[in-house]
């Protein structure tokens, strides 16, 4: 594949590398992704970095995070607790209006706890999908993540027993 040249692709190729650090647990390159102060021309020294776009992040089932070191800390926490994470980008969708791009897709996750105390094997593989929506905003080093919000998407629980018994909400 080419260098991306659009602003989409240079999104796209953003995006991605977002991925592709959490499946490798580069917990440094995903650190770099993140915006920082000084993406925006801010000193932290005498400004607060909330003032200029603070970033945030919800994780399935978590309060919002705001702020560099929540966010990083929850990535790290996910990064020691995960021995495996694969993620299947799907319906991915981005538009980008001036230096701000908003990402959407949908997360099909497949991950491992860590292996049983007595086999050198993953432990069990979980699947899950999620709704992800991630805001980029173009700084002079590319273009770097915003705000990262994830969903779980709800089925409905007990598909096969409702076969049995038709008409039974779940």
């Amino acid at each position: 594949m080419s260098a991306p040249h659009t602003d989409v692709e240079q999104v796209e190729a953003a995006n991605t590398t977002f991925y592709e650090a959490l499946e490798r647990g580069d917990f440094e390159e995903l650190t770099s992704l993140w915006l920082t102060p000084a993406d925006l021309g801010i000193d932290e020294e005498y400004h607060d970095p909330a003032d200029a776009g603070v970033i945030s992040c919800v994780h399935p089932g978590w309060p919002v995070l705001t702020g560099r070191g929540e966010v990083l800390r929850s990535y790290a926490l996910i990064m020691a607790n995960t021995e495996y994470i694969q993620f299947f980008l799907t319906d991915v969708h981005v538009s980008v209006t001036g230096d701000t791009a908003l990402v959407n897709c949908t997360e099909n996750i497949l991950s491992g706890g860590p292996a049983p105390k007595d086999g050198e094997e993953l432990g069990p593989l979980v699947g899950q999908l999620v709704v992800a929506t991630n805001v980029f905003r173009r700084t002079a080093a590319g273009w770097k993540l915003w705000s990262h919000h994830a969903s779980p998407v709800l089925t409905e629980a007990g598909e096969e027993d409702d076969e049995e018994t038709p008409g039974n909400p779940s």
